[in-house]
């Protein structure tokens, strides 16, 4: 007698059998391999183009840091380097921490949640960004504030809105783990943030693998429930570190993953192995150890690849 998950998994791969035998050419466009590089710390954009380069990684995920307007990536010279090593912007993963949390009970700081919008929004127009990632609180503070702060994130996000429209930008919606943030959790949660802003510059998802685990029943049904919503799903493994080097199922993610059409064009997968523990956020504006960052990104990078072609052999 199969266990529930493995019910869920015969059903995708069931029903990624059918595809391919009925309609084997939507599987020809490969799944576009990104990499989130805020874990890369203080390392030079120049030296961690580089190593994407050499692993064969064509899109990166911004870092989103501009914290103030003295501070973060200039535009011209971010297009530059990267136009160096052959990468495209994919995304920019926005930051959000109680200095600029949207549902936060002090004015001040969800001003700064704005502003901050208003800069990763104007610089990922000028880097061909197709996406920023948004979290409705702040990471890093579990616990609620108050039993407004939905109502709170959404006001604010709602203020910004028009611009992710008006500069062609999608806001990509991010569930993350209980244990980091104090409400919306699931892919479902999600949707239902999206719907309470109502508004068609804020309509997709950011999923996240690591919390999916935490958060969902089963992450490949999660990504089917996601459908054409999820435009970039972060990577990592069930320790949260390089592909193949715990126990994931990734099969079944890439099979989901093809199930939705993600191998379209503007649909990302992100690895993002932060390491175990309960706070990586310290190594965002720490020196990185490069040695680790190689080997992180080559094993990440070849392993998925290697599951891909495996599923796509069946």
């Amino acid at each position: 007698m199969k266990q529930n998950f493995e019910k869920i998994n015969s059903d995708i791969r069931e029903r990624f059998l059918r595809l391919k035998r009925e309609n084997p050419d939507v599987l020809k466009p490969k799944l576009a391999l990104s990499w989130s590089n805020w874990g890369f710390g203080m390392e030079n954009l120049e030296v961690s183009a580089k190593r994407l380069q050499e692993s064969g990684i064509k899109w990166i995920e911004l870092h989103g840091n501009h914290y103030g307007p003295d501070i973060g990536y200039d535009p011209k010279e971010t297009m530059r380097i990267l136009s160096d090593y052959d990468l495209q912007v994919a995304g920019i993963c926005g930051m959000f921490s109680e200095d600029n949390d949207m549902s936060s009970n002090r004015g001040i700081h969800r001003q700064a949640a704005i502003d901050y919008i208003k800069r990763e929004i104007n610089f990922a127009h000028q880097v061909n960004a197709s996406y920023i990632l948004v979290v409705p609180g702040a990471v890093g503070r579990p616990n609620a504030y108050d039993n407004s702060e939905f109502q709170r994130s959404v006001a604010t996000l709602k203020v910004v809105a028009d611009l992710f429209v008006q500069y062609e930008i999608k806001c990509a919606i991010e569930p993350i783990r209980a244990a980091e943030v104090s409400f919306v959790h699931t892919v479902r949660e999600a949707k239902e943030y999206i719907s309470h802003v109502n508004h068609p510059g804020v309509a997709n998802i950011n999923g996240d693998v690591y919390h999916m685990q935490a958060e969902e029943q089963h992450i490949g049904a999660a990504i089917l429930e996601a459908g054409v919503a999820l435009v970039n799903l972060h990577m990592a493994d069930s320790n949260r570190r390089a592909l193949g080097e715990g126990s994931l199922d990734l099969d079944t993610i890439i099979m989901a993953l093809y199930l939705i059409g993600y191998n379209r064009p503007g649909c990302f997968v992100t690895p993002e192995p932060l390491g175990p523990g309960g706070d990586p956020y310290p190594a965002m504006h720490g020196i990185p150890n490069q040695e680790m960052l190689d080997h992180l990104v080559q094993q990440t990078a070849s392993y998925f690849r290697a599951r891909e072609e495996a599923v796509l052999s069946m």
